[in-house]
């Protein structure tokens, strides 16, 4: 997982950061068309937002195949890697983040696929009176309430990268490799080597 080129170590895959950067187009994608509207603006995003679910829904599969079986869940798992003082791959404030993030996009998702059945899309046939009244409300509300928290997860997300004593991490987003000397600081660089 981690290789030496001079005083850097490879932190993200180049298919983990296209994720990262596909998926965040998408994230936005979705609140543009999803919350623009409640304030007002008029435009046909009804098509935009649920084709850019399904497309969230795959990349979220595509993600969850890959941490299962290419990549080692232990690096994002909150119970840590054992011994020592300092964590591995990631710190607990970014397995929080992730852990955030995995439980809104859970809701946005399951919820996004119930209303696509009461909004009518090609795969789907409309059908409003699948589910009660009072079902359709819980649906809107919690998938309401999912994508406020993303906006909010969003925000601290860009808040934190940008800060400069964080813009390692940035930097590794974009290039994949992080200085050793600046990740060691707060990590332990044998975990990150060893993949944990």
């Amino acid at each position: 997982m981690a290789s030496h080129d001079n005083d850097t170590v490879l932190r993200h895959a180049g298919f983990d950061r296209a994720f990262h950067w596909i998926n965040a187009v998408v994230v936005l994608l979705l609140m543009v068309t999803g919350l623009l509207p409640v304030l007002g603006v008029n435009f046909a995003w009804v098509k935009i937002h649920w084709i850019s679910g399904v497309l969230l829904t795959a990349l979220i599969v595509l993600h969850i195949v890959r941490a299962l079986f290419w990549q080692s869940v232990r690096t994002i798992a909150l119970g840590g890697s054992g011994g020592g003082s300092l964590p591995g791959k990631y710190t607990m404030p970014q397995k929080l983040m992730h852990l955030g993030w995995m439980l809104t996009i859970l809701v946005v998702i399951i919820t996004g696929w119930f209303l696509m059945k009461k909004a009518g899309v090609p795969f789907f046939e409309r059908d409003p009176y699948a589910l009660s009244l009072r079902t359709w409300g819980v649906m809107t509300l919690l998938h309401d309430l999912a994508s406020l928290a993303a906006v909010f997860l969003l925000l601290v997300h860009v808040y934190f990268g940008l800060l400069p004593e964080k813009r390692e991490y940035l930097r590794a987003m974009l290039t994949g490799r992080a200085s050793r000397a600046v990740l060691a600081q707060d990590h332990d660089l044998e975990k990150v080597e060893r993949g944990e």
